[in-house]
């Protein structure tokens, strides 16, 4: 078996970096990664302050003073002439996504730890955290009043437990003094301050800045769409042509359509497994109604032991059939690999999977320049299409409130997350910070490392993308809901039973939480939901 069926986060990384070092080598690659000098090696544009250079197109991400970064390069070079700045930040960061800081990129130019360190004179400590033990590791410094970090990154939906806890600090005052601009609409988030919202704020304040972009993206073999032979069957069968799937109805026709295990195809691989499957349990749960079907009533209690709750999860049952029989076991590592093999016509997965496996430097990859991308399916509802995805994962930074440097710290991540440094740190193929704003989006270096037909559609879906629970009691919210749907899987509970259940649990959860103060955050949460329609098809 060829290591790209088995291959771990780590794998994919080094692929990506292999990826650009032959493409470089062999000749290939693209204009705007050749190393070059738009101006002299340490030159920046005229009117700029700072920004990266050494390589064409470094204009793109270098900044005046009147910028985001700017303001927050300028803050920190005043704090330091008070005496006022540490002599070191320390981030605590998943391991994967280190490279995007440390490794120079593309050819020519500096990283983003250097050019920090170079612009401020202060010492950006990046200590590794095993990938998925963030929140393990933040807690355990909260709790044990550690302070080995003075910015954690951890999953986004983790805002609300550990703003509860009083272990980060509320930024309002910071985002007010400094103005990131991160709705702006031009190159800020994706649907302006609903996008703030969603990602960055908890009960209405800023207590994170994104660093990621974990949007769930359906894709497609564009080598079995478009096979003539295939597309005659599909229609004489199914009576519409065959497309990417615009409702989950069709969704699960194409997939038993493609559905060939004794040739090595599945359908569908969007997972089913324990701790990431419930993600695909969402996006056919919310759906359900228009513009949304919502986890809780603003009375705090839950809607998911509905008739759309229960048909939601039957359907969710019902397409084990067109997966892996080891679907239940399977998680993103076997996805990707699977996909890179050939082995699925379909499946939704993070935004990162066209960089890594539609990749000509990607030797056990049989897909490459055979992938399309396409908006989530969803339902037909009063003459318009709700079709929603779901943001999962997603690291976010916050201030530990044992740092003795608050502000500059908050200095720091308006600088990495602000839209000219992150398009810059988003296109390096070496972690995985994946691109969400709107400038990233348009970015000619991103979109050469994620492909162009990728982020026109990712753009699309985040703005029709809906939040996973991010508020105090997200971890035990998603245990009883992720534990109930496997149950349903391996059918010792049905449908009905597991949302009964699952509702019951949320209750109790509730109740210890604090309703009043659940309510508050529900109420906060609905802000960031979309609104977005489509037109159905004529």
């Amino acid at each position: 078996m060829s290591n790209i069926f088995r291959m771990s986060r780590r794998d994919l990384l080094a692929t990506g970096g292999r990826a650009l070092a032959l493409t470089a080598a062999a000749g290939i690659a693209p204009q705007f990664i050749r190393p070059g000098r738009a101006y002299a090696a340490d030159a920046l544009a005229p009117g700029m302050i700072g920004g990266p250079t050494g390589f064409d197109g470094a204009e793109r991400y270098q900044y005046g003073p009147d910028t985001p970064e700017g303001r927050a390069i300028e803050a920190i070079k005043e704090m330091k002439g008070a005496g006022k700045a540490p002599a070191k930040i320390v981030l605590g960061l998943s391991d994967g996504s280190i490279g995007q800081l440390t490794k120079p990129f593309p050819a020519g130019a500096p990283s983003i730890k250097e050019l920090w360190e170079k612009e401020t004179g202060i010492i950006l400590d990046v200590v590794g955290v095993p990938n998925g033990q963030e929140f393990t590791k933040t807690m355990q410094d909260i709790s044990t009043k550690g302070g080995a970090f003075d910015i954690y990154a951890v999953e986004w939906n983790r805002l609300g437990d550990l703003a509860e806890t009083g272990g980060i600090i509320k930024m309002d005052d910071y985002v007010a003094a400094h103005k990131p601009e991160w709705d702006d609409p031009q190159r800020g988030y994706v649907n302006g301050q609903k996008g703030v919202s969603l990602l960055n704020q908890y009960r209405g304040s800023t207590y994170g800045v994104s660093l990621d972009g974990d949007f769930q993206i359906w894709n497609y073999r564009t080598d079995l769409f478009n096979d003539e032979n295939e597309k005659k069957a599909f229609a004489d069968k199914h009576g519409y042509p065959l497309a990417p799937p615009t409702t989950f109805k069709q969704l699960d026709e194409i997939a038993a359509f493609f559905h060939r295990p004794d040739k090595g195809l599945f359908g569908c691989t969007d997972l089913r497994n324990q701790g990431w499957g419930y993600t695909n349990w969402y996006q056919r749960f919310t759906s359900m109604a228009s513009p949304n079907q919502y986890l809780f009533g603003d009375d705090g209690k839950p809607l998911i032991n509905s008739d759309n709750g229960h048909k939601a999860t039957q359907e969710y049952i019902d397409s084990l059939s067109y997966h892996s029989p080891d679907a239940i076991s399977w998680g993103w590592p076997e996805q990707y690999g699977n996909f890179a093999g050939g082995g699925a016509a379909m499946t939704c997965a993070f935004s990162n999977l066209p960089k890594f496996l539609d990749n000509k430097s990607n030797e056990g990859s049989k897909i490459t320049g055979k992938v399309g991308s396409a908006l989530p399916p969803g339902r037909e509802i009063n003459g318009q299409l709700a079709r929603r995805s779901v943001l999962w994962l997603n690291l976010s930074a916050s201030i530990s409130s044992q740092s003795k440097s608050p502000e500059a710290c908050y200095l720091l991540l308006q600088w990495l997350g602000s839209s000219r440094i992150y398009s810059w740190m988003t296109a390096n193929p070496g972690g995985y910070f994946d691109p969400f704003q709107l400038s990233n989006f348009a970015d000619p270096l991103v979109r050469e490392t994620y492909h162009a037909y990728h982020m026109d559609v990712v753009r699309e879906t985040v703005s029709r993308t809906v939040p996973s629970i991010n508020y105090p009691g997200a971890t035990a919210f998603h245990n009883a809901l992720d534990e109930n749907l496997v149950a349903a899987l391996t059918k010792t509970k049905t449908a009905e039973a597991a949302m009964a259940d699952t509702e019951k649990q949320w209750t109790r959860i509730a109740r210890r939480i604090g309703e009043d103060k659940l309510i508050e955050a529900i109420k906060s949460n609905k802000q960031a939901w979309p609104t977005v329609l489509d037109p159905i098809a004529g």
